[in-house]
């Protein structure tokens, strides 16, 4: 081979053409070339070098199509959280919010993420209320076979036996549209339209237990058995302006963590103008005005208890008792604020706005009896007397304990009560 003096033949290895992890060469080859003296070897081996052209185009190729799939999966990503939210949207509109709200305050929004209930649990607690009143209708029928009812009460019993029917079929209709993935708005239409069902079948049932036993008016007890945003009872009468009161009830509940809101009273442009409430792992408080005080009682064991507050504007005095006696007391609670008149005063629920915006995770479970409201403070002897069921123990002059006072809304129920007799 003839060989210029101003070249030099060079006899290099350029490249080596392995397998890679995402294309297969097959067999390796050396590739000869000459290059003038003072070319870099490495550079010059890249110029015009067929192999290693198409290596490095395949290369470019290889990572533009990770890009590409990359971008896929993030947009997938994307894809299942939209899908996810609406399906959490979709599953907190079949059932009312669960437990879950420790920490917050009466009135503010849900912040704590899905404390929802499930449709599960909602179908269980209107199937626990519809068997609550088929119960109480047995007993009415019993109480008729025993004193051979009239034709009028049968008819009346067949007539409520019919509700009762249509009611599982309402509910048996839920389970299918859950099921078939009926649109949230069927499904609250339908729930609405089962608990106006059922708080029109507990009225028709109490009026008739009310005959059946003639009991007094003062003789009975409300039952919140589950957590939900629905049950009440609430007050027909409001509250006129005091300057200091006295609140008494009966109260009954093991229900953990917080038994909720046994009353609330709202007015216009204060939510949480007279509040009774334990929620989350705090103690039970009382809010006026939206200033609160911790209250020393201890009720979530499963048994009857009597709890009286008493306060007056003047310095925020105010004082709790717990089966007649004094636990604790305290003052600037609110001092000099006359508690407004013209409210809406609800059992078992707190209230967001007036009259309405219940929140399941503060509502009360158990059983709630004899709450009466004076526009004074009772006496040391008088609360006792109330603890006690001494026949000289006083009724609220400002709201009295009255089946003609309460009514009750949700699957909540009536139940008769006489206290101490029916303790623990």
């Amino acid at each position: 081979m003839d060989v210029s003096p101003r070249k030099l033949l060079i006899l290099s290895s350029c490249l080596l053409l392995a397998q890679s992890s995402t294309q297969d060469f097959g067999q390796t080859q050396f590739i000869c070339q000459s290059v003038p003296k003072d070319m870099d070897l490495c550079s010059a081996s890249m110029q015009n070098s067929g192999p290693a052209e198409d290596l490095k185009t395949t290369v470019m190729q290889l990572r533009e199509t990770v890009l590409q799939q990359k971008e896929t999966i993030m947009n997938q990503k994307e894809t299942i959280r939209e899908l996810t939210s609406k399906l959490s949207r979709c599953e907190s509109q079949s059932g009312p919010t669960a437990e879950g709200a420790s920490g917050r305050r009466p009135g503010a929004k849900n912040t704590m993420g899905d404390v929802s209930r499930g449709t599960t649990e909602t179908l269980a607690q209107l199937g626990q209320t519809l068997q609550t009143l088929k119960q109480r209708l047995e007993n009415l029928e019993n109480y008729s076979r025993g004193n051979n009812g009239s034709a009028q009460a049968n008819s009346l019993k067949d007539l409520l036996q019919n509700k009762i029917d249509d009611m599982e079929k309402q509910v048996l209709s839920r389970v299918n549209t859950v099921e078939e993935g009926k649109g949230a708005r069927n499904d609250t239409d339908q729930r609405n339209r089962v608990e106006s069902s059922l708080t029109s079948l507990h009225h028709r049932i109490t009026d008739l237990e009310k005959g059946k036993d003639g009991r007094p008016s003062d003789k009975f007890q409300l039952t919140f058995p589950l957590r939900t945003n629905y049950m009440y009872a609430k007050a027909k009468s409001s509250l006129p302006e005091m300057y200091s009161f006295s609140v008494c009830l009966w109260i009954k509940s093991n229900a953990s963590p917080g038994v909720g809101t046994p009353f609330s009273y709202a007015v216009k442009g204060q939510s949480n103008e007279l509040v009774l409430i334990e929620w989350g792992n705090n103690p039970m408080e009382i809010l006026i005005n939206d200033k609160v005080a911790k209250l020393p009682f201890l009720i979530n064991d499963g048994k009857w208890h009597h709890l009286c507050i008493t306060w007056t504007t003047r310095d925020g005095v105010w004082e709790a008792f717990q089966d007649g006696v004094m636990r604790g007391s305290g003052e600037n609670l609110a001092p000099y604020h006359p508690i407004k008149p013209e409210g809406v005063l609800v059992l078992g629920q707190e209230q967001d706005t007036l009259g309405g915006g219940f929140d399941a995770t503060q509502a009360y479970v158990g059983e709630l009896a004899n709450l009466n409201i004076w526009n004074r403070k009772l006496t040391v002897a008088e609360i006792h007397n109330l603890a006690t069921c001494n026949s000289k123990a006083p009724a609220g002059n400002v709201f009295s304990w009255s089946e003609s006072t309460v009514e009750v809304f949700g699957g909540a129920t009536k139940w008769t009560f006489e206290p101490c007799r029916s303790n623990n």
